[in-house]
């Protein structure tokens, strides 16, 4: 997984998606990092969950939101990215 801060994300995001609301995203990713810090893992498989996907598609790990075994291309927020 790439890093990418938080606002940085929000950015990337609201350009791709002009009618979203930033604050409800940086809410939505607020609460998914604090997940993946206590310790939440994929309601699917018991894996870590992927926080920025998470934060749109509910509290599952990168395979099963993605359907995808590569993660080396996508992002995750830099606080929780190990």
């Amino acid at each position: 997984m790439k890093p990418i801060s938080m606002e940085s994300y929000i950015k990337k995001h609201s350009q791709s998606n002009p009618h979203s609301n930033p604050e409800s995203i940086r809410k939505a990713l607020k609460e998914a990092v604090k997940s993946k810090k206590n310790g939440e893992t994929c309601s699917t498989c018991g894996s870590t969950i992927w926080a920025l996907g998470s934060a749109f598609a509910g509290k599952e790990c990168f395979t099963c939101i993605t359907g995808d075994t590569d993660s080396s291309d996508d992002y995750e927020i830099r606080e929780v990215c190990w």
